[in-house]
Order: C-alpha cells, then sequence, then structure tokens
C-alpha cells in the first residue's frame, strides 16, 4: 500500500471519528443508565458500586490494550497508588471526597508519567516485564512506607459531604456518586477511542512502522495513552477508597493486574463495553462464590479457558462478530 493511499485511509478514518455516536451505542448507553438508575432497588448497593469501579479499572486497561495495543502487568500500581492517596487525603489531610477522589487521580496520572516515559522505550513482553517491575516497586514501597499502615492499610476512611452540601455515609447515596463518575469516565474513554487520536492509536497498533513512515510521532502517542489510561485506573482506585473506606495491600498486588487483564479478556479486547461485562462477571464470582474459598480461582481460570477456547474475541466480541455492528 502506497503513501498515498495509508494517508486517505487515515483521512477517511478520522471522518469517521468526528461522526456521531450510532444509534445501537446511545441504546446502549441508555440501557446502561436505566439499569444502573434501578439496580440499587434490587441489589446490595455496595457490591453494585464494587462492580462499578472495576468496570471503569478495566475499560481504562482496555483502552491501553485494546485500542493501544500495549500489555501491562502493572496496572494495579496506579490503582492502588490512587487508593492509598485518597485515602490518606481523606483520613489525615481532611479533605472532602471529590479533593480526596482528584489528589488520588492526579497522583496516578504522575506516577503513570514516570513509568510511562520509561517503559513506552521497549516493546511486546519487554514492555509488560518493566511496567510489572515497576508494579513490584510500587507494592514494596506502600508494604515498608509509614503512611499506608503496612499490612493493615489504611482504615476507617471517612466518606465526608460532597462538595460540602451531600452526606456520603449512605451507601444508597454514595452509589449514585460512583455510578455518575463510572459513566462519565467510560463517555470519557469513548470519546477518546472514537476521536481523531483514538484512530491514530488503532493505526499504531496493527502496523506501528507504517504509523511512523507516514510522519506520526509513536512514542508521543503511546505515552499519552499510558498516562490516561493510568489516571482513569487511578480514578477507579481513588472511588473505592471510598466506597470501602479502606486502601490496602490487594490493591497494589500483583495478582489485581492479572484480575482486570482477566476482566478485559474475558468481555471483549478492544471493544467499548466489554470490559464491563468481563468486570461484572469477575466481582459476581468474587462475591457469590467466596464460600468455596481457593477453588474460587480454579473457577476463574476453568471459566476463562473456557472464553479462550469458545469466545475468542471475549463475550461482547462474538456478539458483535454475530450482529456485525462494532460493541
Amino acid at each position: 500500500m502506497t503513501a498515498v493511499t495509508e494517508t486517505e485511509t487515515t483521512g477517511i478514518a478520522v471522518q469517521q471519528a468526528r461522526a456521531g455516536m450510532p444509534l445501537h451505542h446511545v441504546a446502549i448507553f441508555v440501557a446502561l443508565l436505566a439499569a444502573g438508575l434501578v439496580a440499587p432497588f434490587l441489589l446490595y448497593p455496595v457490591f453494585l458500586m464494587k462492580v462499578l469501579c472495576f468496570a471503569l479499572f478495566a475499560c481504562a486497561f482496555n483502552l491501553l490494550l485494546g485500542y493501544g495495543g500495549l500489555l501491562s502487568f502493572g496496572h494495579a500500581a496506579y490503582f492502588g497508588s490512587a487508593s492509598y492517596i485518597a485515602a490518606h487525603a481523606a483520613k489525615v489531610w481532611g479533605l472532602s471526597p471529590e479533593l480526596a477522589i482528584l489528589s488520588g487521580t492526579l497522583a496516578a496520572a504522575v506516577l503513570g508519567l514516570a513509568i510511562g516515559s520509561l517503559a513506552i522505550r521497549r516493546q511486546g513482553i519487554y514492555f509488560a516485564m518493566v511496567t510489572l517491575a515497576f508494579a513490584q516497586m510500587v507494592f514494596f514501597f506502600s508494604l515498608q512506607a509509614p503512611f499506608t499502615g503496612g499490612e493493615d492499610g489504611i482504615q476507617a476512611v471517612p466518606r465526608g459531604n460532597l462538595f460540602g452540601l451531600l452526606s456520603l455515609r449512605s451507601d444508597f447515596t454514595l452509589y449514585f456518586v460512583v455510578l455518575a463518575i463510572t459513566l462519565g469516565g467510560l463517555l470519557l474513554i469513548y470519546r477518546i477511542i472514537h476521536s481523531p487520536f483514538g484512530q491514530v492509536l488503532k493505526a499504531i497498533r496493527e502496523n506501528e512502522p507504517r504509523a511512523v513512515s507516514l510522519g506520526y510521532r509513536v512514542n508521543r502517542y503511546k505515552l499519552a495513552v499510558f498516562v490516561l489510561s493510568a489516571t482513569l485506573a487511578g480514578l477507579a482506585g481513588s472511588t473505592k477508597a471510598l466506597v470501602f473506606q479502606l486502601a490496602s495491600l490487594t490493591d497494589v498486588h500483583w495478582s489485581m493486574s492479572g484480575e482486570v487483564v482477566l476482566m478485559t479478556l474475558i468481555g471483549g479486547m478492544g471493544t467499548v463495553f466489554g470490559p464491563i461485562v468481563g468486570a461484572a462477571i469477575i466481582v459476581t464470582m468474587q462475591n457469590y462464590l467466596a464460600t468455596f474459598g481457593a477453588w474460587v480461582t480454579i473457577i476463574q481460570g476453568c471459566i476463562f479457558v473456557v472464553c479462550v477456547m469458545l469466545f475468542r474475541e471475549g463475550i461482547v466480541g462474538v456478539i458483535a462478530k454475530w450482529i456485525r455492528k462494532p460493541l
């Protein structure tokens, strides 16, 4: 394919990115909103908030892997570090919940910028290993740092009053705040994916040398999507800290990075709504199969194997293939 043809193709993709949201995507967003508004009347709000936080986390990771083509094994570093900062800001500094969440999100963005600046210099498995190494450094820092509480974590985090007006002590009230944060994050991710920036990301994912030959500064795009993904993961982690009033080592452990990979692959990598489905499945299994103890991990492994064998594009990816419309 010649450079002229490739440029024309990129131009068409940019024009498509500037088009309005397809009707079936609008319908899905409306359905998600309607389901979110009804759900707390039928199910336990804390369980639903956990699903929402992990759905945002998985969507943030999918932005990096599904659209940027970068496999990170260390995304728990941003999720967990933001959780610690938000919890510390709310409990020790006495910040309001919105400022505590903002503090954690900004901390994740800064950490993502620092790690991403070094990690994007490598590709493939080397990139994944570099992110894992940095994540382990964040884990051991969280274990040793005096403000994190060590193995006990930061407990009894106050939820406070949103903007000084709305008390978040009630799970029911907090649920709708978390719902708004999650849907806002999802809409932002959707806009990023379907922007000219997102189209360039897809071009880099599909054929990086060709993107370089067209004049795109590939490393800048990679770093930008890395920081965006880390920031949104931090938003999810900060919100989770207020929901459970706890920040612990579990949030920065390498297994958390593995879980978000699992959520993304089961739901459908490279789909907008797939990670939401994957997060809902994994969190539901953890919650309702908790009585099986360690067997939950084995059950998750079996389901993952089945999904890989039968749904190679993920659950939502297969559905999108059947209806021949992107999801």
